[in-house]
């Protein structure tokens, strides 16, 4: 007789660069968000939303993937034959909201967007191919006045955040900097457009690839530890070695780089535009209190995305982040932004200055998390055992007067008994057990179990008896009682 076929069944597995999120970390999101977006609003900017899909044209080709043939979006045909892609960032759809209202919108127009974004590249740690960000841009004002606003901004954020002051700082540069040394290169035309984006993409992986990394990308290529091969920008050494003295010009002072920078680049116009442009940013941000400890001119800062026109500026923390072996991760930047007058053309036809930041939450909080500056699992519910079939609409009573006494509470609906409810009350980490049975009952008492003293008390208890007979942390109150007392040991 033949053996009968097993049922096909799906392995139950994630995608590669996605992760399943649960209780306390969706929760330090929450909260995280809602101290960053008051910062964003007590400067006067209002909420927007957008589609996660926008039409693939209206995002434009922007990320610095373009060795990936889908150019690092996850995309897809709609019936009517169109592309739409999953947004990889909140500034494309913004410029396509500006474009689409652009009459009906005041000018400046102030708004800060908060969603879950979508890039598909080569995940890492604390870099995932979906990932929340937390933007604010000004649309309409141009530079350097609303930049000076956003790095500020992006200051007072990063701080609400979480991250002690001293603990980032926060690396300016100007694309227009950039552009005067891509003139002395001789690829400020558009017949070198292609080598220019490697160039540029290249310098921005000095973080990341080091010195040697980014001359190999610069010149012929570079293998990677996994064998994949990146095309170099094919710059002869000459050029390479001018790239390199660029990014290494960074002085002590962000005048003496302005200083240097102009020494470099000054003969160009874009160059000197870049010059004068940051020389008025780090004048301001010294007189809003930001220094060169706080914001910093670092010419070593390119931004990858292609879109920005201007000053760009990202926040790096400062200390060495190292996983749970000891072993050095690299975060990279947990903040960025930057100038993008351009983006809104691409529908108008006619120039609108816009700049904006960008905060990183989901890979903000996985250093946080990594340098153990986020607090042990958050208290879970408090958990009424339910001993009692007949008596479940007492304890759901109970659980009410709880929530209404401000408490999280809920009654186990399982079909265990008292033992396993009580593991359950661990598993969820319940800060306390509530226990009523037939004998609470008759003398009008429930009895509360603080779980965490519990355990604290039970590292020093090894004889079952003692164990039984001492009861720990359990106490029998008067029922009318409860959410005071239940209140006063979640407080504690």
């Amino acid at each position: 007789m033949a053996d009968k076929q097993k049922p096909a069944r799906p392995k139950a597995r994630i995608p590669r660069g996605f992760r399943d999120r649960f209780g306390a970390e969706i929760a330090r999101e929450r909260d995280m968000l809602a101290r960053i977006t008051a910062v964003y609003e007590s400067f006067g900017f209002d909420p927007l939303e957008t589609p996660a899909f926008e039409y693939t044209d209206a995002l434009g080709k922007f990320l610095p993937d373009v060795d990936r043939p889908n150019q690092g979006v996850f995309s897809l045909q709609d019936d009517d034959e169109q592309w739409m892609s999953l947004r990889y960032d909140l500034t494309a759809p913004l410029a396509r909201h500006v474009a689409e209202n652009y009459d009906a919108l005041p000018k400046p127009f102030r708004r800060y967007a908060v969603g879950p974004v979508w890039r598909n590249e080569k995940p890492g740690p604390g870099r995932f191919r979906q990932f929340t960000q937390c933007d604010a841009d000004t649309v309409g004002a141009p530079a350097p006045h609303a930049d000076v606003e956003c790095v500020v901004m992006l200051s007072e954020a990063l701080e609400a955040a979480g991250l002690a002051r001293g603990a980032f700082q926060i690396r300016l540069n100007d694309r227009n900097a950039l552009t005067g040394l891509l003139e002395t290169l001789g690829l400020a035309d558009d017949v070198n457009a292609q080598k220019r984006l490697g160039v540029m993409r290249a310098m921005d992986k000095l973080d990341r690839l080091g010195e040697a990394g980014v001359a190999a990308l610069l010149g012929p290529g570079r293998k990677d530890e996994s064998g994949d091969y990146t095309e170099g920008a094919k710059l002869a050494d000459a050029g390479i070695a001018r790239v390199m003295a660029f990014m290494k010009a960074t002085a002590a002072t962000n005048a003496e780089t302005c200083a240097r920078l102009s020494d470099v680049v000054g003969g160009s116009q874009a160059g000197a535009r870049g010059v004068e442009t940051l020389a008025a940013m780090a004048m301001q941000l010294k007189a809003s209190g930001l220094d060169e400890a706080r914001a910093k001119i670092d010419l070593s800062v390119i931004r990858g995305l292609e879109y920005y026109t201007g000053p760009v500026f990202e926040a790096e923390l400062l200390s060495a982040v190292t996983d749970e072996k000891g072993r050095p991760v690299r975060v990279g930047s947990v903040a960025s932004g930057g100038r993008y007058d351009g983006l809104v053309e691409r529908f108008k036809g006619v120039e609108v200055p816009a700049v904006g930041i960008s905060i990183g939450v989901s890979r903000l909080l996985a250093a946080l998390e990594l340098k153990g500056e986020i607090a042990g699992p958050e208290k879970g519910p408090v958990v009424i055992l339910a001993l009692e079939n007949d008596q479940m609409a007492d304890y759901q009573k109970m659980a009410a007067e709880l929530r209404a006494a401000g408490l999280r509470a809920e009654v186990y609906v399982g079909a265990s008994g008292m033992k396993a409810q009580l593991k359950y009350a661990d598993k969820r980490n319940a800060p306390v057990a509530v226990i009523v049975g037939g004998d609470e009952r008759a003398k009008g008492e429930v009895t509360i179990k603080d779980l965490a003293r519990g355990a604290e008390l039970s590292k020093d208890i090894s004889d079952n008896t003692a164990w039984r007979e001492g009861k720990p942390a359990q106490a029998s109150v008067n029922r009318a009682q409860m959410a005071a007392e239940v209140r006063k040991i979640v407080g504690a």
